[in-house]
């Protein structure tokens, strides 16, 4: 459940974020004032384990670096892009491939053609330049990357020599897939493993992304491949093992902290976050993850303990 604080703090957010509070889109011209940098900044998290932890994270690197920080949590990015852009939210965590075509479809219409793309340089080009008249700056992304990976049973990979998905679009084998229904129509799921892979898709087993049902059923070897992603880490609970997307069908969702030019855009955050790019890895994220949703750890404590781990805040 969320704190009633955050619950309070977002009920005030919702009508200022709803209503209009500069110019629009259209009028603004170009940016030119210096970057802010207020002392003061709230950090929004969407509300799932991953951007709880990384909201975590963040508040605990700028705390760091002398700023006063508080977290929020709302789990809409129809309403926290909003208040990032006016100012009420300053820094989100986000993923570098979906915010930009998120931004992208806000900009020219839900079948606008993608601006994401698997390209970790082209898709940062495109999503800064989306972002950049919005008020908005993204800044480096990091090592850690949470895309959509697919894993098979151990046992099925060893018997049938499997790796990679090459390896498995190779092998010919019926593939029955546990995943979310838009997997069907999703050009990063069932469409893409068979023309990029040729991988034999017979059927799509409507389980969810991740779910336990869906590791289960190829567990039990009702299906053969599950729909996850490279953060999962309850794999091995279920003796499953991701194969590797060689020919880079995923788009590149690295970790990127987005943040209000006017209020968060100076050097000193950049710097401040900008620590955590050197070490956090998909694997930490991974098992931070687990932490909080096998372990049941807080949040804030798995946060504080890695960043301590890794010299990055003064151990308590």
């Amino acid at each position: 459940m969320r704190p009633a604080s955050a619950v309070a703090v977002l009920l005030a957010l919702l009508p200022a974020a709803a209503c209009t509070t500069g110019p629009s889109l259209e009028n603004r011209g170009e940016i030119t004032a210096p970057p802010g940098d207020s002392r003061h900044l709230t950090i929004g998290s969407a509300g799932f384990t991953e951007s709880d932890l990384l909201a975590q994270m963040y508040a605990l690197l700028l705390d760091r670096a002398g700023y006063s920080t508080k977290i929020i949590s709302v789990t809409n990015r129809e309403i926290y892009e909003p208040a990032l852009e006016s100012g009420q939210i300053d820094v989100v965590p986000e993923y570098a491939a979906t915010f930009a075509d998120w931004l992208n479809a806000k900009k020219n219409g839900a079948d606008a053609a993608p601006a994401g793309s698997p390209d970790l340089a082209a898709t940062m080009k495109a999503l800064r330049a989306l972002a950049a008249p919005r008020g908005l700056t993204v800044l480096d992304p990091g090592r850690a990357v949470d895309q959509n990976a697919f894993a098979v049973a151990g046992r099925y990979a060893a018997e049938h020599h499997l790796k990679t998905l090459s390896d498995l679009g190779r092998s010919g084998l019926p593939v029955r897939l546990a995943a979310g229904d838009e997997c069907v129509q999703r050009p990063y799921c069932a469409p893409g493993l068979k023309k990029t892979y040729g991988i034999r898709i017979t059927a799509v087993d409507p389980k969810g992304v991740g779910t336990t049902q869906a590791k289960q059923a190829v567990q039990n070897g009702r299906d053969q491949m599950v729909l996850t992603t490279t953060t999962d880490a309850t794999l091995d609970d279920f003796g499953l093992v991701l194969l590797a997307d060689d020919r880079h069908l995923q788009n590149a969702d690295y970790l990127v902290p987005v943040v209000n030019r006017s209020r968060a855009g100076s050097e000193g955050v950049r710097t401040a976050l900008s620590r955590l790019n050197t070490v956090l890895t998909t694997a930490d994220l991974a098992r931070l993850d687990e932490q909080v949703d096998s372990w049941r750890r807080l949040p804030e404590d798995v946060a504080r303990n890695y960043l301590e781990s890794k010299d990055l805040v003064p151990r308590g």
